[in-house]
């Protein structure tokens, strides 16, 4: 059986529960035997992007180094999982436009700041509110609500275990075995 490959962008603030997700659906996934891989933002700034800091130009070169590497994985038949803020448009539509329409899922997964702030799971938004990074979507730099993603998850108005069932069951209707 092969599975054709596909890419599921899962973009949301600090906190909205975007890794949390994609991590308990990957387990999911595995467990039905589908070849899939999560890629997230910690485990791609300790390795492939290690040398980029946070400057524009740096995000926009490791928004392409990402969208090039799940091109990849996705053409050789893995779902891969992207967890990104990803907070411009325009990143989000070169992204696309690097995968390809017809692979690329952008995926939202919507909370509030409030909620991302209460959530707060690394410390960040404390840390920007106090100054200490500049520069940090949500507080001190914009983040662009997707205006058609291709589906929202919304983490307020549903636990994890609902909203890996709505990621899950999207995910399942889009791969395609062969």
């Amino acid at each position: 059986m092969k599975q054709r490959g596909q890419v599921f962008w899962l973009t949301g603030l600090s906190g909205s529960g975007k890794s949390t997700i994609a991590m308990d659906v990957e387990r999911r996934l595995i467990e039905q035997g589908v070849m899939v891989v999560l890629l997230d933002g910690d485990n791609v700034r300790g390795g492939l992007c290690v040398d980029l800091t946070f400057s524009a130009a740096d995000r926009e070169e490791n928004n392409r180094r990402i969208s090039e590497v799940a091109k990849i994985m996705a053409q050789n038949g893995l779902v891969v999982l992207c967890t990104f803020i990803t907070p411009q448009d325009e990143a989000r539509k070169k992204a696309k436009e690097i995968i390809g329409e017809d692979d690329f899922h952008l995926i939202f997964v919507e909370a509030s700041l409030e909620v991302c702030q209460n959530r707060d799971p690394k410390g960040l938004y404390k840390k920007a509110i106090s100054g200490e990074i500049e520069k940090f979507t949500g507080i001190s730099a914009p983040f662009d609500i997707p205006s058609n993603p291709d589906l929202v998850i919304n983490t307020e108005q549903n636990s994890l275990k609902e909203s890996s069932r709505i990621l899950l069951d999207y995910i399942q209707k889009h791969i395609q075995f062969q």
